[in-house]
């Protein structure tokens, strides 16, 4: 990871919360698990136990993971300037196909395409930043070239 990572006040506070959540509901739920695997007796063959390591072991490589991100996190204000920007909530046309997108723009960390968050860094946010109402950008995709127009900024 970098020395800095920018991110929005929303995604900072989500990560806290999602830490939260991981130390004292998930991470005591998974020990509980290891200690009653332990009690059944011979461990090398007990694969509830080993599950429950395993899983223990992703949990605690996530905690630290986000420890250090939100150590590292510069938190950006968002500012509606009329470009896009972090933070910026953009509604898009997908030309030629009259469909229309919505898209915040995140930081690395905090990007989930799913949730129509889309990352500053990733193809599509690197051509709409700066970006203002009316811009056309072309971004190339694995299924091709995909224009968007840019309708709305918030």
């Amino acid at each position: 990871m970098s020395d800095t990572i920018t991110i929005t006040q929303t995604g900072f506070e989500e990560l806290k919360q999602e830490l939260a959540e991981l130390q004292t509901v998930a991470m005591p739920k998974i020990i509980a698990r290891i200690a009653n695997a332990r009690e059944q007796g011979d461990l090398s063959e007990n694969a509830d136990y080993h599950s429950a390591r395993d899983e223990r072991d992703i949990l605690q490589a996530r905690i630290n993971e986000i420890e250090e991100i939100l150590q590292k996190a510069k938190v950006t204000a968002v500012k509606n300037t009329g470009v896009v920007s972090l933070g910026s909530v953009v509604t898009l046309e997908v030309v030629g196909k009259s469909k229309k997108i919505t898209y915040q723009m995140s930081g690395e960390y905090e990007s989930n395409p799913a949730e129509g968050k889309v990352s500053i860094e990733s193809p599509v946010g690197k051509a709409l930043l700066s970006k203002k109402k009316g811009d056309s950008v072309e971004v190339n995709t694995p299924a091709g070239k995909i224009t968007y127009k840019i309708l709305e900024i918030k």
